[in-house]
């Protein structure tokens, strides 16, 4: 598969697969671009033996020790890969039901974001969960990936969480910033979400420039050929738009993402990874 353009899926062993697999696959048949799965493999995971390795010992007990366990080590690695190989299969398989026309697959050992942006040239668009195996317990916690890949990459992001629906609405929240003007240009000169009505949604405190930046981002994305909506209400951005989501039964969201340092977010929170949290959605970040 050329390295051009493709629709990157990052895929771990949880429930969470079938959903990224599913709306990978509607992209990249929305797109015509090639799909490719990308399963990492972490290099030291935390690993808890029954076995009682404590203790003093000889120095030949000592060598037949390491020995067990380089050779455990080497079982393991060897058992993690061909779970990954079937895993992935099976996840190519279902993309290629869906609809998608190239679809290929990449396992690799290591941290999951060195290793993605490692593996990004050529992406066009990331798509992940918004948890993972790790989260599979905690409904409302946010995978610690998202945010350190969203801040890595310079790439849309697609995160989702819930079954796969095609979206059939879709809604900008728009703050007239360089992020989310490009983010209105990348809509209007992509395929993806081409024939689909767009909730155009500027929340917030009054601004003197709001209806001209409002102005050029429906005529932007009308002369796309784009239905547009849009929506001017005041207010905490956060709640405006979470309330929005859910009255307008909206089935994609598309957000600019992490604006502030991860020291200032660490320190007073961000109102990026709340809507992520509240939000059933799929999401589409932009930085």
């Amino acid at each position: 598969m050329k390295n051009e353009n493709k629709v990157l899926a990052c895929v771990d062993q949880s429930r969470y697969a079938d959903h990224v697999a599913d709306y990978a696959a509607w992209a990249a048949w929305r797109m015509m671009a090639p799909l490719e799965f990308l399963h990492v493999i972490d290099s030291h995971p935390e690993r808890a033996s029954g076995n009682d390795h404590s203790g003093a010992i000889g120095i030949d007990a000592q060598e037949g020790l390491l020995a067990q366990l380089s050779a455990e080590d080497e079982a393991r690695a060897k058992g993690a890969r061909e779970h990954g190989r079937l895993f992935l299969n099976r996840l190519r398989e279902r993309a290629l039901a869906a609809g998608a026309m190239r679809v290929d697959v990449r396992q690799r050992h290591g941290a999951l974001e060195e290793t993605v942006v490692e593996q990004s040239q050529g992406v066009r668009l990331l798509v992940l969960g918004r948890r993972g195996a790790g989260a599979e317990k905690a409904q409302h916690e946010l995978g610690h990936h998202v945010e350190h890949l969203v801040r890595a990459l310079n790439r849309p992001i697609l995160t989702v969480t819930e079954d796969f629906k095609a979206p059939e609405r879709v809604m900008i929240a728009f703050d007239g910033g360089a992020v989310t003007r490009r983010g209105v240009e990348m809509v209007a000169g992509s395929p993806l979400l081409r024939g689909l009505p767009i909730l155009l949604l500027m929340s917030g405190k009054h601004r003197e420039n709001v209806p001209k930046s409002l102005d050029w981002a429906r005529d932007t994305l009308q002369a796309a050929g784009f239905e547009v909506t849009v929506s001017l209400a005041a207010g905490d951005a956060q709640d405006v738009i979470a309330r929005t989501v859910r009255e307008q039964a909206i089935d994609m969201l598309i957000m600019g993402a992490f604006g502030h340092s991860p020291v200032r977010s660490l320190l007073f929170g961000s109102k990026t990874t709340e809507l992520l949290r509240s939000s059933r959605v799929p999401t589409l970040l932009l930085r």
